[in-house]
């Protein structure tokens, strides 16, 4: 199923196969149901590399690489097209790295994806999650605030062509208005009630998350870190219903 902005029909849930070895992602693939969608990060990909995210889509599974490019033009354009040619359905990138840099990945998407079974779309990465207002100063000076360098990344995003963003849930209203409901809006930090933040900043419960708008909710230990990750993807899917 592809999500897109303004339907009315809940969120799909990505599941983040945040392991630090394949067997134990693959061990995971094995107990969800057909059509389930899923995050391949950095730790994974640097461990299993291209062959797990070939093996996965072969099957049938809806990839969601999570690098996050961030490099000069020349060098993102060449990653984009090498995992377009995968045939993984979204990758991100960093709004930081500019628009010349977002430009040449949404080309490159294009053309990887001439030799793949469909369209690989783009998201641009605008704040992490691990950060909140004070952390965000402390890198980018005084007055940077979460809220307005999402919007800024969003809207630099939009007019280089990238298909949508990473953002947190609080953020995700907000770009939908400025960027239109058809801009795909991608949230991490998933939560179900009562569970702990963990390592990130802003968080959301997936009821919460699909009332902002949220076209693609990543969940992760949520569902990893249960003994029955089935049931537990299922809880999840049965509070955005």
């Amino acid at each position: 199923m592809s999500a897109s902005g303004g339907r009315a029909s809940a969120p799909e849930v990505i599941v983040a196969l945040d392991y630090p070895e394949p067997e134990a992602a693959y061990e995971l693939v094995r107990q969800l149901p057909a059509g389930t969608w899923y995050k391949v990060g950095l730790e994974l990909f640097t461990r299993a590399g291209p062959g797990l995210v070939r093996r996965l889509v072969d099957e049938g599974r809806h990839v969601f690489l999570d690098l996050k490019l961030h490099d000069i033009p020349n060098t993102v354009a060449g990653a984009t097209r090498s995992a377009a040619a995968m045939g993984v359905d979204l990758l991100t990138v960093h709004a930081s790295g500019g628009e010349e840099m977002l430009r040449a990945a949404v080309d490159a998407a294009r053309v990887g994806s001439e030799s793949s079974a469909g369209p690989t779309r783009l998201l641009a990465i605008t704040v992490l999650t691990s950060l909140e207002d004070a952390s965000l100063a402390a890198v980018m000076g005084p007055g940077s605030g979460v809220e307005q360098a999402v919007g800024r990344l969003a809207g630099l995003a939009r007019e280089s062509g990238v298909d949508g963003v990473v953002s947190s849930v609080a953020e995700c209203r907000a770009v939908k208005l400025a960027c239109g409901p058809d801009f795909l809006v991608v949230t991490p930090g998933i939560r179900l009630a009562g569970q702990g933040a963990q390592d990130q900043k802003r968080v959301a419960t997936p009821a919460v998350a699909k009332l902002a708008g949220a076209d693609f909710l990543v969940v992760g230990r949520t569902i990893t870190k249960s003994a029955d990750p089935a049931a537990a993807l299922e809880r999840v899917r049965s509070e955005l219903a």
